[in-house]
């Protein structure tokens, strides 16, 4: 009985922080979205060929990690679980971002490039391997 309890006041404390980790989830890419359409004066500045469009795909790459884990927080809520695809997608694009940012502003080393490239490759194993690994154990649980 008291392990049952102590059970479910963990239940309850693990949905209040991971609640609260999705509210400031939430207002992060609200905050992001407004600030995003604000810097369209800073576009038409002309400021060379790129200007400022490297500051707005930064912006706009980070939004798209922040709703990538914000999915994973809000099937938390409805399956119990955390997805392992959905946090590893958003590994993926992080590391994309900085490969994209990185040769772009021309900060990368061939080295890096490898490096970063390699992590990518072993992130989408995983993704794959665990992608393979339910499908196979739902069929089983299914037979």
């Amino acid at each position: 009985m008291i392990a049952e309890t102590l059970s479910k006041l963990f239940q309850l404390a693990v949905q209040v922080v991971f609640g609260i980790i999705l509210l400031f989830l939430v207002v992060g890419i609200l905050i992001g979205a407004v600030q995003l359409v604000l810097q369209i004066g800073t576009l038409l500045s002309f400021e060379g060929v790129t200007g400022y469009y490297i500051d707005v795909i930064t912006d706009v790459l980070t939004l798209y990690v922040l709703v990538e884990l914000s999915r994973s927080l809000v099937e938390y809520f409805y399956s119990k679980k955390l997805k392992l695809t959905l946090i590893l997608d958003a590994a993926m694009v992080f590391v994309i971002r900085e490969v994209l940012i990185g040769i772009f502003k021309e900060e990368l080393t061939v080295e890096m490039i490898y490096a970063l490239g390699v992590l990518i490759l072993i992130l989408g194993i995983v993704r794959t391997a665990s992608v393979v690994f339910y499908e196979e154990e739902k069929a089983a649980l299914q037979d």
